[in-house]
């Protein structure tokens, strides 16, 4: 009886010490993320502006639904263009500061053709719902520190090398932050931005996959740039 007791005793110890194990393991990859984190927001206020190319692929039951291309600067305080190559070839959206409405070129070869929009407009929004003012990477990087520090980090995993950082990071939603999601999260140490980002159901489903390219910084935009 003393040995069995002696054996309950010793696997219950054993299992404790592996859980504590992992518990460790995802404690510090949390830390790690959010040093992540600090990186990309230091990274991010020394810019006063960016470009990028943008690959952005929505999933319906795990099977590829829609696919957009398009090139994405940005200007500080927020100043947003938007110039489509797929599907719409051609279409320009103009977005500055924190305007309820964004401008909508559907022709650059005819620029005075335009018309206004409000930022809630189902026509100036993502599949997934995303508005063109949370678009930007400062929207991106409040979003890891807000998820970071609100929601339990749980089956964290972390990679990193000489060129890039990936980790998953369980967040509520980007659009709403009411359902709780993973994301998968590549990140260029080069210029601590992110390069992929991979979106999943809590379940595991994927959604969307946005893949980020060609970043120029402080390329000194001009103010007209970004105005109709």
């Amino acid at each position: 009886m003393t040995q069995k007791i002696i054996l309950i005793l010793f696997s219950t110890l054993v299992c404790l010490l592996l859980d504590s194990g992992n518990f460790d393991a995802v404690a510090g990859d949390a830390d790690r993320i959010l040093a992540v984190a600090q990186h990309m927001e230091t990274a991010f206020k020394g810019l006063e502006d960016y470009s990028c190319e943008v690959e952005q692929i929505f999933y319906q039951n795990g099977a590829e639904n829609q696919r957009y291309r398009f090139k994405f600067h940005f200007k500080k305080k927020k100043r947003i263009r938007v110039d489509f190559s797929q599907p719409h070839s051609g279409l320009t959206i103009l977005y500055n500061d924190d305007e309820t409405e964004a401008t909508v070129i559907p022709f650059r070869s005819l620029p005075a053709l335009r018309f206004r929009l409000s930022v809630d407009n189902s026509l100036m929004k993502t599949l997934a719902g995303q508005r063109i003012n949370q678009t930007d990477m400062g929207y991106f990087i409040d979003f890891l520190f807000k998820n970071l520090k609100n929601v339990d980090q749980k089956e964290n995993t972390f990679y990193e090398d000489e060129q890039r950082v990936e980790f998953l990071l369980w967040a509520m939603d980007y659009i709403e932050g009411k359902s709780p999601e993973k994301y998968r999260i590549s990140v260029s140490k080069k210029y601590w931005l992110p390069t992929r980002i991979e979106r999943y159901s809590s379940e595991g489903t994927l959604l969307e996959v946005t893949d980020i390219k060609n970043y120029m910084l402080n390329a000194h935009l001009g103010d007209r740039f970004f105005l109709p």
